[in-house]
């Protein structure tokens, strides 16, 4: 199985993951972050201009380059769920997941057996045809992953039967939205970490695969968050990459400047 098949496996195992968030509605970034060996690309359908038809490419130029694309979709809503991943996501990651109740809604939204999914082998999930009826039905319930994004007060008051939900197959720690609500200073803050390690030793606790969002793969948060257990990063966006790199190539260019003095 390649990276994109097996992503679920992956994660289940605790295997060390990078991706990224897409921001821009191109394949490309997709197929270069494949090229370069990331493991997982997240569509950003909630915050970016995201539309069927932008999700559809961006998940060929995944298969293309064997990176496992991830729709992060508006909301818990089946029909969002349903169109990510019949275009060939292989995953969805829910924001709000504020009770059981929902994070089972979204389970059943993604699978087949014991699940509500609706049916059809036509698009590229089922190989445009190729899968017959059970083929396609066990494939897809083999591959799908559900990730539930704990970001919410709520969600902390329901966090035990939020991952006891069978079939979730992990969860993302949102510390952005947590410090937001709860009105802190930054991610970093005192009062964030200590919510970041309860939801961990919870998770921990179920075994419950846990991926986090971090500016650079080097940063001392980054650390700290795998000593919590998290094992898949979702480092900036393509957008902050491209960013990040611009920014260090103009201050080196000003770094030579300035060494070499005027002409």
């Amino acid at each position: 199985m390649g990276k994109a098949a097996s992503f679920r496996r992956r994660l289940a195992e605790g295997k060390p993951l990078i991706g990224t968030f897409l921001k821009s509605p191109t394949p490309h970034a997709t197929e270069i972050l494949g090229d370069i060996g990331f493991d997982f690309v997240v569509v950003d359908a909630e915050h970016a201009p995201f539309d069927r038809g932008d999700i559809d490419v961006i998940a060929l130029a995944g298969r293309a380059a064997d990176v496992a694309v991830l729709v992060r979709v508006q909301k818990a809503d089946s029909s969002e769920i349903l169109s990510a991943l019949d275009c060939g996501a292989v995953g969805v990651l829910v924001p709000h997941i504020t009770d059981a109740g929902t994070a089972k809604a979204v389970v059943a939204a993604a699978f087949y057996e014991n699940g509500s999914r609706g049916f059809s082998n036509s698009p590229r999930a089922g190989g445009y045809g190729r899968l017959d009826f059970r083929e396609h039905i066990a494939a897809a319930d083999k591959q799908v992953a559900v990730l539930a994004m704990i970001e919410d007060p709520q969600a902390l008051e329901n966090l035990d039967q939020i991952l006891a939900v069978e079939g979730l197959s992990g969860i993302f720690i949102g510390r952005g939205d947590l410090s937001a609500h709860l009105g802190a200073a930054s991610p970093d803050m005192p009062e964030i970490r200590d919510i970041v390690s309860r939801i961990a030793v919870a998770a921990r606790a179920r075994g419950i695969p846990m991926l986090a969002h971090v500016g650079a793969i080097s940063a001392p948060d980054a650390q700290w968050l795998r000593e919590q257990g998290v094992t898949a990063f979702v480092v900036s966006s393509d957008q902050g990459l491209m960013r990040q790199a611009a920014l260090a190539n103009l201050a080196n260019l000003v770094k030579a400047d300035s060494c070499n003095g005027p002409a």
